[in-house]
């Protein structure tokens, strides 16, 4: 994981604005610890950060081409670039070992129009001297973050993070996940089209369980290239369990080597986090010890979740509810991690998504509304859980990786029958992904109820946070929210208590328009609220609020109007 700051388009001189860069890039250097990296020439400036995952002697960035002409700031990993440097046939000098420098071949081979070549999660900024020309572009799903933004004097600038652009940027907007720009073009396109977002092009389509397997298998596997030592996220969830047993199969042997050499750190290190108790940690425990990870428990109390609610929402940049829920655990555990000498790590975010996997969706009342409701889950997810797992992570230097959202294997998952992923005929959430993979798990943790991460660290969290939140927020305040707040004014107590946190941090209206604030229960999208009656009057993100679906639902009864 790395960080990059770019401007482009000067209009002021490129001296001058040098310096200002190299602060800008210095407020997310705890994504790129290792090394720092700068191209300045007069009509554009790249400024890097770098977290050394493959290539840690010779793949600083920026990454240039033999002859000087192309300079490239990328923030992310090419699953696949081992296959493409094959496939150049010695028709490019590389000058690395770094997976992002095939970037530079292709865009040297085929110009603009190799984005989805790639297999791989990334953001990246290219500066071509020649034609002087600029092309950014970010993955598919956004699982990398990138932000634009245009100053007073209309200098143009990309950054991994918003706070490196606040304060300097007048307008500041999040790039678009599969999207691309091309200077020469001068807008915005997408890149990144699929047939099955169309219900149409899935409802008649064959189940194939082993295909659904050795695709997953298959992802894992890629996303296990690695020059440094690395671990598993291991929750107890069905999710993370998958990843982690997986992984666990490949962890011996160094992928790189075409798994004919031994691994450089075979030993695989899982992580779990929960206040004292929680569900998380004894179900993690019981997957770390079938598959046999070498296990971390890492406990929290509700105070120490408190006080790091500030520099929670400074680092993730956000003040949705569910998400800062969620990220709260997982930045203590990702400081936890750092300090062990991991620098990656596998998760498991997407699944639920791809699979239906949210309570809520109990409460489909079709096959075609649950295929949108996933498809408008993952238009979505940059802004949630992707946001999430990267920034939480890279806050102390720790790269997250997500195999559910690997896009060979999305393309598998989401060409499944939408009909056989429903919660019906008495079947469990994700019944599909739990048949696929049952015999690598124990059978309480393959067909265990679904927690969300921000439940399943210990309910005692969420009740917490909603308490304090309660008191120190009153009704008045939040009936007059529009007033302090006309942008994206907060919906609870709670939201509202995290927005004033975030104010403090980026307080400009446009930094609070890059933040999503709209009704949900249980992780849902406002369209799934009509699906039942009792969501709209129960609107709470926590699994716990699907009332007749969790085992341990609010106890509250909730009158139908």
């Amino acid at each position: 994981m790395c960080g990059f700051v770019g401007v482009f388009d000067l209009k002021v001189d490129a001296k001058e604005l040098r310096p200002q860069i190299l602060e800008m890039s210095k407020k997310i250097r705890h994504r790129g610890p290792d090394w720092s990296g700068i191209f300045c020439d007069e009509k554009a400036i790249l400024s890097h950060e770098r977290l050394s995952i493959v290539d840690p002697q010779s793949g600083g960035q920026p990454l240039y081409s033999k002859d000087g002409n192309l300079a490239l700031a990328v923030n992310g990993e090419i699953y696949n670039h081992m296959d493409i440097r094959n496939q150049m046939n010695g028709s490019y000098e590389f000058l690395t070992k770094s997976d992002c420098e095939v970037i530079l071949a292709l865009y040297q081979q085929k110009g603009i129009d190799f984005i989805d070549d790639l297999n791989g999660i990334f953001a990246f900024a290219l500066y071509d001297k020649k034609n002087d020309c600029y092309l950014i572009g970010r993955d598919h799903m956004g699982i990398i973050p990138l932000y634009q933004g245009w100053d007073k004097h209309g200098n143009y600038y990309v950054a991994s993070e918003l706070k490196a652009l606040e304060g300097y940027c007048n307008k500041i907007e999040e790039f678009l996940p599969g999207k691309f720009l091309y200077s020469k073009d001068g807008v915005v396109k997408e890149w990144y089209q699929r047939d099955w977002k169309d219900y149409e092009n899935v409802k008649d389509n064959k189940t194939d369980m082993a295909a659904l397997r050795k695709g997953l298998e298959d992802a894992v596997h890629r996303q296990l290239m690695s020059d440094v030592p690395y671990g598993v996220l291991l929750s107890g969830g069905l999710d993370s369990s998958v990843i982690s047993a997986i992984a666990k199969t490949y962890a011996g042997k160094r992928i790189e080597s075409g798994d004919e050499k031994d691994a450089w750190y075979p030993q695989l290190h899982s992580f779990a986090i929960g206040l004292e108790g929680s569900p998380d940690l004894a179900a993690s425990r019981v997957v770390a010890d079938h598959i046999d990870t070498i296990h971390h428990e890492v406990t929290f109390t509700v105070q120490e979740g408190l006080d790091a609610i500030r520099d929670v929402i400074y680092h993730l940049e956000t003040y949705d509810v569910t998400t800062i829920r969620a990220s709260t655990p997982m930045y203590l555990m990702s400081r936890v991690i750092k300090s062990m000498g991991i620098k990656m790590v596998l998760s498991g975010e997407g699944a639920d998504e791809m699979f239906g996997g949210y309570l809520y969706f109990h409460k489909a009342p079709n096959a075609e509304e649950f295929h949108k409701e996933c498809i408008r889950k993952l238009d979505k997810l940059h802004l949630y859980d992707c946001l999430r797992s990267n920034k939480s992570m890279a806050s102390w230097g720790v790269e997250s990786r997500v195999p559910f959202l690997d896009k060979e294997f999305l393309d598998i998952a989401m060409r499944i029958n939408p009909d056989d992923k429903m919660c019906n005929n008495g079947k469990m959430e994700k019944w599909v992904l739990r048949k696929a993979f049952e015999d690598y798990l124990p059978e309480s943790v393959a067909w265990r109820q679904k927690e969300q991460f921000s439940d399943g660290v210990g309910y005692n969290w969420i009740d917490s946070l909603k308490e304090l939140t309660e008191k120190e927020i009153s009704d008045e305040q939040l009936a007059n929210a529009k007033f302090r707040f006309p942008v994206n004014p907060p919906m609870s107590k709670e939201e509202f208590y995290f927005r004033s946190i975030f104010a403090e941090h980026f307080p400009s209206d446009t930094a609070a328009a890059c933040v999503p604030s709209v009704p949900s229960i249980a992780c849902s999208t406002p369209d799934a609220l009509a699906w039942d009656e009792s969501f709209r009057n129960n609107a709470d993100p926590s699994g716990r609020a699907v009332n007749a679906v969790h085992n341990d639902a609010y106890k509250e009864k909730v009158e139908n109007k």
